[in-house]
């Protein structure tokens, strides 16, 4: 377990609120027993696997399917119930006992579904075995409403024979007293009523001692009596007694049952386990998609690197108001491990120190955190915490002194698994000797190699970033025109504390804020000016490349749309080319099929006719085509009248002219002797030795 200073450390960064927005996610008292006791690993494969938990859970619940762990009912009393000799249970707890195997059931024949898909998921119950005989017990004497079945002993099912009988005679009888007391006028307007388990008629107090029967009681106002009727006692009796025996056969039935099922209590027990464990994690998961939250890589050794880092609490609320929350992004390591971060009030600095600290937390718990997935996270050992007021009234500590009490703990304990947090260092004493002290004391965790983060407005220990070897500076930045924080922290310089720019944006009178600055030493306020005005050219550098990405990435979109619809454009005319060079293969196969045909039956006229000359005329208009040569000699004659032949050698965009078919053509492209010539609208992939260059004849009218 990680090691806190002070105990109340956790509720200091917040992590107590994350636990109480996962106790709202469980279903089962196991779960919450789970929160209410969660560790926080130091080990990095105990914090890696409970991590893989909820990620792959996460991924099943973003897919839209769920794992069948829906048995949520507590029964720790029952199961500890079958492990005590003699021990009874009701129909309604065996019933609870069966759906708990059943559930156990249903997630073994999940995961074997899913085929491994969930790997650490499904490690949690390789070793369980569901047994059937459970089941088979309890659905043996228990139906599905948590009644002891008729059938559950022959006993049993002459008793409730007998009972029905009984039931259904006393029907009979009672109904008949009615109709004769009604029609006699004895009854009251409710006519019956059931008083101490028995079926009693309302008869006015006037004829009570006409009507034979047992009294059993009257009305508020004394004029109504119920009686049951003498014909009905002696049914009643023996109805009572039969009742009497089925409630001894049903009490036998589970005794028995129970006992039968005391030798699967240890089987039992871990069912409810891992069904609570499951639970646990379907909480854990439930929470990161609120969170939005990943798992990012884990390390052994101690450090941090946050990617688009939030803080879960900050996040929600935000996303629940519609408002946007500014990421954080830092490194801490060996070469960096202090980090002091300076700013305005109310500017961001505490809350980027809890951001950390409970990301760090959370991950060492196993919760998946608000990160890119390419953050890195590493495993302390302790997490000392020093935020907010620290007076003492126990012991009668002021708040400095109790600030230096915790000062002595961390330079005491510290080392380089430690990860520390302190709030406004040195802050409730004289500025100059705090600040002393204070830059004393992160010398002093320096040498330690302990990693953390200080806030502060010391100016020396800004200064004492440049210094001294892994210490760092951070500025939250601040708009001073508007004197709105920005909520960024930008690493590698110390930040203004806006000191004099907020005295004058609050109202303070100019003379004052002047004759402050007289006060204060020369060296003190230039410093700070010098801070201020490089902190306000980030701000306005920030803001020009936030405009030029925003450029970029709107340049990007057009490219790839243009790419796009260029690509498009293209596959549809390689589409189309295709399409009209198969349908030429097809007429080509065609024509070949036919030629074929036609050749077979001129050799079989050959073979059985004696008039050879019929056949040699056939034979010619297939292997002329006669009708093809008269085609072509119509083309050439109209391609004479609108073409002259040039001759030469051709060039792109000559018209060229087939010496077959006489197809008029533009050239293209040139490929050494073949060459692409667009005939109307379509390209084709062609000989040159079959074309010349032609020119278009000009009209008379041109001429003349």
């Amino acid at each position: 377990m990680m090691q806190l200073y002070p105990a109340n450390a956790a509720e200091a960064l917040e992590f107590n609120k994350v636990c109480a927005l996962l106790l709202q996610k469980c279903r089962t008292d196991a779960a919450r027993d789970r929160v209410a006791n969660i560790r926080i690993h130091t080990h990095k494969d105990h914090a890696l696997r409970d991590l893989q938990q909820a990620q792959e859970f996460k991924n099943i619940l973003l897919s839209g399917d769920h794992i069948p762990n829906d048995f949520t009912r507590n029964i720790h009393k029952e199961l500890k119930l079958l492990s005590i000799p003699g021990g009874v249970l009701s129909g309604e707890q065996l019933l609870s006992v069966q759906q708990l195997a059943f559930t156990i059931r249903d997630i073994l024949l999940w995961f074997k579904k899913n085929n491994d898909l969930f790997p650490v998921l499904r490690a949690l119950s390789d070793k369980v075995v569901y047994e059937k005989k459970i089941t088979d017990i309890i659905g043996a004497v228990i139906d599905e409403t948590g009644n002891v079945r008729d059938n559950a002993s022959k006993e049993l099912m002459s008793i409730r024979a007998d009972l029905s009988r009984a039931r259904s005679e006393v029907r009979k009888v009672f109904e008949g007293v009615l109709r004769k007391l009604s029609k006699a006028g004895y009854l009251a307007d409710i006519g019956e009523s059931f008083l101490n388990g028995r079926r009693t008629a309302a008869v006015l107090a006037e004829y009570k001692r006409i009507v034979k029967g047992i009294l059993h009681g009257e009305s508020d106002t004394q004029k109504t009596v119920f009686i049951e009727p003498e014909e009905t006692t002696e049914l009643n009796n023996e109805i009572f007694s039969l009742e009497r025996a089925e409630g001894r056969e049903i009490q036998r039935i589970l005794a028995q049952t129970t006992k039968d099922l005391s030798v699967w209590a240890q089987h039992l027990e871990g069912y409810y386990h891992i069904c609570g464990i499951y639970d646990f994690i379907r909480a854990r998961a439930l929470l990161a998609v609120d969170m939005n939250a990943n798992l990012p890589i884990l390390t052994q050794h101690p450090g941090l690197r946050l990617e688009k880092a939030y803080h879960p609490l900050l996040y929600l609320h935000n996303k629940q108001a519609g408002k946007p929350t500014i990421p954080l992004n830092l490194q801490l390591d060996r070469q960096q491990r202090i980090l002091i971060i300076s700013g305005p009030n109310a500017g961001g600095k505490t809350v980027s120190m809890k951001t950390v600290g409970l990301l760090q937390l959370m991950v060492q718990a196993g919760l998946l955190i608000p990160v890119s997935e390419n953050s890195e996270m590493g495993i302390f050992k302790q997490v000392m915490v020093q935020i907010g007021d620290t007076q003492s009234i126990e012991h009668e500590l002021s708040t400095y002194s109790a600030h230096l009490q915790h000062m002595k703990h961390f330079m005491s304990f510290a080392d380089g698994k430690t990860l520390f947090f302190i709030d406004e260092l040195g802050s409730g004493s004289d500025p100059n000797l705090g600040g002393a002290f204070a830059e004393a004391i992160v010398e002093d965790l320096a040498s330690k190699n302990a990693l953390g983060i200080i806030t502060t407005h010391y100016l020396n220990l800004k200064v004492m970033a440049g210094k001294v070897r892994g210490i760092i500076n951070g500025a939250m930045s601040f708009d001073e025109e508007r004197l709105e924080p920005l909520y960024r922290l930008t690493l590698g310089k110390p930040g203004s504390s806006y000191t004099f720019a907020i005295a004058q944006r609050s109202g303070l009178p100019q003379s004052v804020i002047d004759r402050a600055r007289q006060l204060t030493q020369r060296e003190h306020f230039k410093l700070d000016k010098m801070l201020h005005q490089a902190e306000q050219q980030t701000v306005k550098l920030t803001d020009k490349e936030k405009e030029l990405d925003k450029l970029l990435k709107e340049n990007e979109r057009l490219k790839k749309h243009f790419e796009e619809v260029t690509d498009k454009e293209k596959k549809k005319q390689q589409f189309e080319t295709l399409r009209l060079q198969n349908k030429v293969k097809k007429e080509e196969l065609d024509y070949l099929r036919d030629m074929e045909r036609k050749f077979k039956q001129i050799i079989h006229d050959w073979k059985k006719t004696e008039n050879k000359t019929e056949v040699i005329n056939a034979a010619e208009n297939v292997l002329f085509k006669k009708k093809q040569i008269q085609a072509n000699a119509s083309a050439a004659k109209k391609a004479d009248k609108s073409y002259d032949t040039v001759g030469g050698l051709p060039k792109p965009g000559d018209l060229v002219r087939n010496t077959t078919n006489h197809q008029v053509g533009t050239l293209q492209e040139l490929r050494d002797k073949r060459a692409i010539v667009l005939i109307g609208r379509m390209p084709f992939n062609v000989n040159m030795d079959e074309w010349v260059v032609v020119r278009k004849k000009k009209k008379e009218k041109d001429q003349k």
